[in-house]
C-alpha cells in the first residue's frame, strides 16, 4: 500500500513578512515553498495539499470595500474563499508542474475548490470573534453594520474589524472525488483556507456560510478523510516550544498526542498562532492518522532528514 500526505502550506508563507502581496512575489515564494513536496514525492508519499489565504482575503476584502463608495455590492466572505482557491490553486498548481518537470517527475496536479459541511448552529455562528480584512473608523463601522448586517468590534483601540464566525469542519463534500485522485497517484490542491463553509438544510440541499474555517483542523479533516498516514503543518517557526519566548524556551523534537493535550490546556500554544496545529494534530492521531510534523517551509527538507522540525504520535 502507497503512503499518504497531506501538507498544509501556510497562507503567510505565500505573502512573506514586509512585502506588498503582488502575484510576482506571491508565485516566487511559492516556487521557492515547493523542495518539502519534492522531497515527500522522492519517499513514496501520494499527495495532497492544502494552503492558508489569511493575507490574500484579507486583501481581497479591501478590494471589495473600495468598490462600496462606487455603488458596487461586495462579494460575501465565502465567495471569496472560493475565489482565493482558485488564484492560490492556480499559483500552486503551476509552481509545482514546472517544479515536476525540472525534475523529471511525470504526475498530474490539480486544483480543486472543495466545499467544506459545518454546522450552521455551531457556537461560534452565534458568537463570531474570528477578525478579518482591514481596520475602519467607528463612523465606517457603524454604515457597515446598518448596510450589510457585519458583525463589527473595537480591536485593541487600532479601530473596527469585521468578526466572522469560525465553525468546526465537519465533512469534505469532495473528499471521495480528492481521495480517488490521490490513490490514482495524482497531486491534488484542496481544502484551500479551509474551504468553502456550507450547512446542510432540511431538504439535503447546500447553503453557504459567511465565516472562516481554520485551515489546520480542515486539513486534519482531510488527512483523515482520505487515509493519510501523515500531516505536515508548515508554519513560521522551525519547531514546536513551550514557554515560548522566554528566557526557559524549550524546542521540543518529539511528543505524543498525551503531552500535546496537557500542554495545550496549560495554555503553552496560543488560540491565535500555534494552538490551532496542535489541536488538530491531536484530532488527526486520535481518528486514526499516524504521525504529524510540524515546521518551517525553509527547514522542510532537513526535517524529513530528522534534523529539525516537531514529530506528534
Amino acid at each position: 500500500m502507497n503512503k499518504k500526505a497531506v501538507l498544509a502550506l501556510g497562507g503567510n508563507a505565500i505573502i512573506q513578512p514586509g512585502q506588498k502581496g503582488t502575484i510576482t512575489e506571491q508565485f516566487k515564494n511559492t516556487r521557492e515553498s515547493l523542495g518539502g513536496i519534492v522531497e515527500l514525492i522522492s519517499q513514496g508519499y501520494q499527495l495532497a495539499i492544502t494552503h492558508g489565504n489569511g493575507p490574500q482575503v484579507g486583501n481581497m476584502l479591501i478590494q471589495q470595500n473600495a468598490g462600496i463608495d462606487k455603488g458596487i455590492a461586495p462579494l460575501p466572505l465565502g465567495v471569496l474563499n472560493a475565489a482565493t482557491e482558485g488564484t492560490m490553486g492556480y499559483m500552486i498548481e503551476q509552481s509545482l508542474q514546472n517544479c515536476l518537470h525540472q525534475h523529471k517527475i511525470n504526475q498530474e496536479v490539480v486544483t480543486i475548490a472543495s466545499q467544506v459541511v459545518v454546522d450552521k448552529n455551531d457556537p461560534s455562528v452565534k458568537n463570531p470573534s474570528k477578525p478579518v480584512g482591514p481596520f475602519y473608523t467607528k463612523e465606517q463601522a457603524e454604515m457597515l453594520e446598518k448596510e450589510f448586517g457585519w458583525t463589527i468590534v473595537e480591536d485593541a483601540g487600532r479601530g473596527y474589524r469585521q468578526v466572522v464566525p469560525s465553525p468546526i469542519p465537519l465533512d469534505i463534500v469532495p473528499f471521495k472525488t480528492i481521495k480517488q485522485l490521490v490513490d490514482n497517484n495524482n497531486i491534488v490542491i484542496a481544502c484551500g483556507g479551509g474551504g468553502i463553509p456550507i450547512y446542510i438544510q432540511e431538504d439535503g440541499t447546500y447553503e453557504g456560510v459567511d465565516a472562516v474555517i481554520d485551515k489546520d483542523f480542515a486539513s486534519a479533516l482531510l488527512a483523515v478523510k482520505i487515509e493519510a498516514d501523515l500531516l505536515v503543518i508548515l508554519t513560521g517557526v522551525d519547531k514546536v516550544a513551550i514557554n515560548f519566548g522566554k528566557p526557559n524556551q524549550q524546542n521540543i523534537d518529539k511528543m505524543n498526542i498525551q503531552e500535546a493535550q496537557t500542554y495545550l490546556d496549560e495554555g503553552q500554544f496560543p488560540k491565535g498562532s500555534m494552538g490551532p496545529k496542535i489541536a488538530a494534530a491531536i484530532s488527526f492521531i486520535k481518528l486514526g492518522g499516524r504521525r504529524v510534523l510540524i515546521t518551517s517551509i525553509e527547514k522542510i527538507v532537513d526535517a524529513f532528514a530528522g534534523k529539525t522540525g516537531t514529530i506528534i504520535e
